[in-house]
């Protein structure tokens, strides 16, 4: 039996949310983006938002939710990666949006359940820029 690797759990997972998302009526703007504030996993947009989604694939469900690994000094690298982003790749007038998708896995690595949470996080303060 072959072992699922974290990265091959990874990818299982973004490619479930990414599938999520286009029957959402999103459209996917980069996979796996990388730039030296930190990785996005998936950059879409819709109508209103240009959305930043971070994916936490996880096989069976346990104690901790998913979405509690996205902690603050994670949500602050994916803001900085996002304002990379727009600055020098992608500039826009849509309202950005960073959502958090949970995707579960059976113990074959299937995906059987996913949790997406709009809005997971967001800048604020008196120093937000968006």
């Amino acid at each position: 039996m072959k072992l699922f690797t974290h990265i091959s759990k990874g990818e299982t997972g973004e490619d479930f949310t990414a599938k999520f998302l286009r029957k959402n009526k999103c459209k996917i703007l980069d996979r796996n983006m990388r730039n030296k504030y930190s990785e996005i996993d998936i950059i879409a947009e819709d109508k209103e938002y240009i959305i930043f989604v971070e994916v936490k694939t996880r096989t069976g469900e346990g104690i901790i939710r998913p979405a509690e690994a996205v902690n603050l000094h994670k949500q602050q690298m994916i803001i900085r990666a996002a304002k990379h982003y727009l600055t020098y790749n992608n500039p826009t007038t849509k309202q950005p949006r960073f959502d958090v998708s949970e995707v579960f896995l059976t113990e074959k690595g299937k995906p059987y359940k996913i949790n997406y949470i709009k809005n997971a996080f967001f800048q604020g303060g008196s120093y937000a820029v968006f």
